[in-house]
């Protein structure tokens, strides 16, 4: 049996290895010259997300394989480089690294009238390749195509300065004496802030809508610690945000005190942010919040209310998009924008294509991961079935009726899953 896993990072070595545990034929093809995802340090000219000062938001016993932890030496957050490391040395004890192909871009993926599929694919000399496969599993992560505000704030295209997306940038110290204006609130943004207010002469964040921003520990635990925790399970949903909520106040205060907008929305309701250094470095002085961006002129940038002050560049944490050229349209995600697959994973109308890696979970995703592998490659090797088309639809609509409830219908709500309930629900696929 023949499957293509595509993308060699943290979500495609662990099919890699499910896969060669199950005794299933299958090649790993990977567009980069090293196995590694988002954690592998791009070369010159190479994009990726990356930067210099990235490390773990999750705990490394949490974000380790289940049978490979990292190497006692790490700290409880590695770098980026260390995860990287960690990778490369699962790959190597998995046996997997020779159904690898690196530097060989996936072009496109169609189903065939015979129900298999043709996967054509790109090397890095420019040949064209046709392989025919029974399955198709798509692991190249959705972290790869920056998503910028359409358009631009008024006077962006005669901005005198330099205007970036969080994808181009690398490190502090090619920033040293700037003025840099930081734009979001996310992960990537607070990292980044936090990391330029060491170098450049300047750092303002601007921020256009209020974000629950969490330590990456509570009382002593990581956050992922906490999710597992009996304790924690036991509570209901509204009694975690209750605990959570007042948690905060007691080791923060409110947002609004360090200059920050005020969450509109309560807390699990929308994506949350992990930084145990923004709120110092504004405490600090270093870094200083600022509203949206209202225009450019030149060298200076206008915010809503009213202010504006001179910038060298400007730096757009504004996310990614998910994007998937080689598939066809609509697929995995609908008209509507939402993500339609069975149990996260499974694309009910197109048999034979799956993902694994698609999910936003607070916490590590490695677990859910793995046990995605485990369920898809059970599923290929005859061990378990699926339902009827019709069933996973239903299942699909339940779930989407559920984010749509608790997070509105925003970009992205679509993939976010809770550990705990999810990695139930994939056990419970694997028991049958």
């Amino acid at each position: 049996m023949r499957v293509c896993v595509i993308g060699a990072g943290l979500s495609g070595l662990a099919v890699a290895r499910a896969l060669k545990e199950y005794g299933i034929d299958f090649v790993c093809l990977e567009k980069a010259p090293e196995v590694g995802g988002i954690w592998r340090r791009p070369g010159a000219g190479e994009p990726g997300p990356g930067y210099q000062s990235l490390h773990l938001n999750t705990a490394k016993q949490l974000t380790a394989y289940r049978d490979f932890p990292m190497p006692d030496a790490y700290p409880l957050y590695p770098r980026h480089d260390e995860m990287a490391a960690y990778l490369r040395s699962f790959a190597e004890w998995a046996g997997v690294l020779d159904r690898v192909e690196t530097r060989t871009e996936v072009v496109s993926v169609r189903e065939r009238s015979d129900g298999m599929w043709t996967v054509v694919s790109r090397d890095a000399q420019g040949s064209m390749a046709a392989r025919r496969f029974e399955r198709v599993i798509v692991a190249s992560g959705h972290n790869s195509v920056p998503s910028m505000p359409t358009p631009l704030p008024p006077g962006a295209d005669t901005f005198a300065g330099t205007i970036l997306h969080s994808l181009d940038y690398r490190d502090g110290s090619d920033f040293a004496g700037q003025r840099v204006v930081v734009v979001g609130l996310g992960a990537s943004a607070v990292d980044i802030a936090a990391d330029l207010s060491r170098h450049a002469s300047r750092t303002l964040l601007s921020v256009r809508r209020g974000l629950h921003i969490l330590p990456k520990q509570l009382f002593g635990m990581s956050l992922d610690e906490i999710a597992e925790a009996p304790w924690w399970t036991a509570m209901s949903f509204d009694e975690q945000r209750r605990f959570v909520a007042q948690s905060l106040l007691v080791a923060r205060g409110r947002l609004g005190d360090y200059g920050l907008p005020e969450p509109d929305h309560p807390i699990f309701s929308s994506a949350v942010t992990i930084s145990d250094e923004i709120l110092s470095r504004i405490r600090h002085g270093t870094v200083t919040p600022k509203p949206s961006i209202a225009s450019f002129e030149r060298n200076r940038v206008t915010f809503t209310d009213g202010t504006s002050a001179e910038a060298d560049t400007v730096v757009y944490c504004t996310g990614f998009r998910m994007d998937f050229p080689f598939l066809p349209a609509g697929c995995p995600a609908g008209t509507d924008g939402a993500v339609r697959l069975y149990k996260r994973a499974v694309a009910p109308e197109r048999p034979g294509l799956y993902f694994v890696g698609l999910v936003r979970p607070l916490g590590a995703i490695t677990r859910l991961v793995e046990a995605q592998a485990h369920w898809l490659a059970r599923i290929i090797a005859g061990e378990t079935g699926l339902p009827p088309a019709e069933a996973m639809r239903d299942e699909i609509d339940a779930y989407l009726d559920g984010v749509v409830r608790r997070y509105g219908r925003t970009e992205g709500a679509s993939i976010q899953v809770d550990v705990g309930p999810y990695l139930g629900e994939l056990r419970e696929l694997q028991a049958v």
